[in-house]
């Protein structure tokens, strides 16, 4: 069965807006009712969560507010690569040219040519916070993070809201963190372990 997430991530926010940014999205979450204040074990990967608080429906669709959620949000504020869990990104597309790269062959095998720069990007973004990758469509050296993947499988940044358990976010909701994060570019990575 597994664990099921949902993490909205701001693709914008620098390490230094981070704490600040997160701060006000959970301070709105908490004066919705939509997440507790306090911190509990109610998440995984992250010593505390905010646990789920008495309007959490006010987050998801009215057909899905009867399937209540059992787990809380982690709030990340550091550096962090955001995936989608099990499986593997599909593909991944140039920002420049807008061509895509398939990364898996139709029976779900891994093309190591195409993906091994982006693996070494990825490890070197996780301890640096900076890598690039050739295109290998237009050969321009393009910044990890500004790469789209397919399904949003990834998502490379220092602000993360993290929400284990939970039944589906309506757009509306996700279009209104996006605007407490001063409007920012944001991406929706779900999945489960």
């Amino acid at each position: 069965m597994g664990d099921h997430f949902q993490t909205i991530v701001d693709l914008q926010a620098t390490p230094r807006q981070a704490a600040q940014l997160a701060e006000r999205v959970v301070e709105w979450l908490v004066t919705e009712g939509i997440v507790l204040a306090e911190r509990t074990d109610c998440v995984l990967g992250q010593p505390l969560g905010h646990p789920p608080g008495p309007n959490w429906q006010r987050a998801v669709a009215p057909d899905d507010a009867d399937r209540d959620p059992w787990d809380g949000l982690a709030v990340y504020t550091g550096r962090t690569v955001f995936h989608s869990g099990q499986g593997g990104a599909e593909a991944v597309s140039c920002p420049r040219c807008g061509v895509t790269t398939r990364l898996i062959t139709d029976e779900w095998d891994l093309v190591e040519d195409a993906w091994a720069p982006f693996g070494k990007a990825i490890d070197a973004w996780h301890k640096t916070g900076t890598a690039q990758v050739d295109c290998p469509a237009c050969a321009g050296s393009v910044p990890l993070p500004d790469w789209t993947w397919a399904d949003d499988w990834f998502a490379f940044a220092h602000l993360g809201f993290e929400f284990w358990n939970w039944p589906p976010f309506t757009e509306e909701f996700r279009t209104r963190i996006s605007g407490l994060l001063d409007g920012h570019r944001t991406a929706y990575v779900w999945g489960k372990l």
